[in-house]
């Protein structure tokens, strides 16, 4: 039997010979007496949002190693919360390292790297926590998923409103009829927060503490300037996910999770402009979404850059910053906030109802829950995140495809099955990306 093996097999006998340790989640990790019971992290990414999931990690595990291709992060990081962990520039090499020694990683670096690293951990048997959007592009969160299938190991992207008690109830309130058959969803956020519609800015000569190559990865080689690193990446096609990538995985969560939002047949955009380097200033896009067992046809409309649906569908109610809209033919909900945290407000004849859902111990804790043996989190990727981040990223096809200002693109025809633009080859690559040597899913 092999070493992996072994313990992914103590951990689970650890956890289901003492439910009542793993069973309440936080309470496992931290209560369990034995070293040997906590889960062993290395944490890929630990700036940013890396912060919150490595620290995360250490708290309810053990962090043996962390990675960053910012020395000073990695410096600081090392100084501040983990002194003892080992400190590594390249994911693989870490993983290559110290693979024997821990169970699970954490992955929380720009977009592009989501895919590659992410199926590294999962192809040497790693459980994996990799932030949101799950990837950048459709066909990796895709093929992440039937890797994690494959690997048989615990998975869950970090959108942890998944875990929220309020989008929990919301959605169930709609599955329960609250507004009738949905026809329509609007969702609207006050994202971009960085520029994004407007040349690439000057190269310039790359910090010390910067490892470029390293943070380019897979993508196209481009001159390193102020204004990727370390945040403004995501407005960049070749980096990020604009606008819908980055918070779409939050405030489409509560729909998606109470309508089975899986699998449109068509997406059509309107945007700023753009020069498919830079994503648009503003974009609005129209989603079309088949019948299921669940549920009847309907769209959904995503808006961002400030574009908002129009007063009209609100019945008299302020339309908040970002938020979503269902229109049923009995009524409608109203749900402001990107993660139903405001609660909801029932509208035009709509039926508040008391309704059961499954409460979450914690969202991280569902993960680590999941590690020892217990039921997979909800936003694990071959049952939930991926799909979601599929649904999410179609939107982006159609974006591209909107490149004049203030037009309407090609309406993208598309076919899930087989994960193609059936009237639209050109969005080919925007589907599946070609990797710089060295890397690989």
């Amino acid at each position: 039997m092999s070493y992996l093996t072994d313990r992914r097999r103590f951990l689970k006998s650890t956890a289901l010979t003492g439910v009542g340790v793993f069973v309440a989640g936080k309470a496992a990790a931290e209560d369990s007496k034995s070293p040997n019971e906590r889960v062993r992290f290395g944490c890929i990414g630990i700036g940013g949002k890396g912060q919150s999931d490595s620290g995360d990690a250490r708290r309810l595990g053990d962090v043996l190693a962390i990675c960053d291709i910012d020395d000073n992060t990695l410096e600081k990081a090392g100084a501040k919360s983990f002194p003892k962990a080992a400190k590594y520039n390249d994911f693989r090499k870490m993983l290559d390292e110290v693979g024997k020694s821990i169970d699970a990683v954490t992955v929380s670096t720009p977009d592009h790297m989501h895919a590659v690293a992410t199926a590294y951990a999962l192809k040497a048997g790693k459980a994996c926590f990799t932030q949101k959007p799950l990837t950048r592009t459709i066909y990796e969160a895709r093929k992440l998923g039937d890797i994690a299938r494959e690997a048989k190991v615990a998975t869950q992207m970090g959108n942890q409103g998944t875990a929220s008690n309020s989008l929990r109830k919301t959605a169930e309130l709609i599955r329960a009829g609250a507004v009738g058959n949905v026809k329509e969803v609007h969702v609207w956020t006050n994202r971009p927060i960085w520029p994004q519609g407007g040349p690439r800015p000057a190269e310039a000569a790359v910090p010390s503490n910067v490892h470029w190559d390293l943070w380019l990865g897979p993508a196209p080689e481009r001159p390193y300037a102020p204004g990727y690193h370390p945040f403004a990446w995501r407005g960049w096609w070749d980096f990020g996910s604009g606008a819908l990538g980055d918070m779409a995985c939050h405030t489409v969560n509560m729909p998606f999770m109470a309508l089975d939002l899986r699998d449109p047949t068509s997406v059509q955009a309107t945007t700023s402009g753009h020069n498919r380097d830079s994503y648009p200033k503003w974009s609005v896009i129209d989603y079309e979404f088949p019948a299921n067992d669940k549920r009847q046809a309907l769209k959904m409309v995503w808006y961002d850059g400030g574009k908002k649906p129009s007063p009209d569908l609100f019945e008299g109610q302020q339309v908040s910053e970002t938020g979503v809209l269902l229109i049923g033919d009995k009524g409608k909900l109203f749900a402001p906030g990107d993660y139903c945290e405001k609660g909801y407000k029932v509208l035009a004849g709509a039926e508040d109802k008391k309704v059961e859902f499954e409460a979450s111990p914690g969202h991280f804790e569902e993960f680590i829950r999941a590690i020892k043996g217990g039921p997979a989190a909800r936003s694990n990727f071959p049952d939930y995140s991926g799909p979601l981040t599929e649904t999410i990223l179609l939107g982006n096809l159609a974006v591209w495809a909107a490149a004049e200002p203030e037009a309407a693109g090609k309406k993208i025809e598309w076919d899930a099955k087989n994960l193609t633009a059936t009237n639209a080859p050109e969005v080919a690559g925007v589907v599946k990306p070609e990797y710089r040597q060295g890397y690989t899913l």
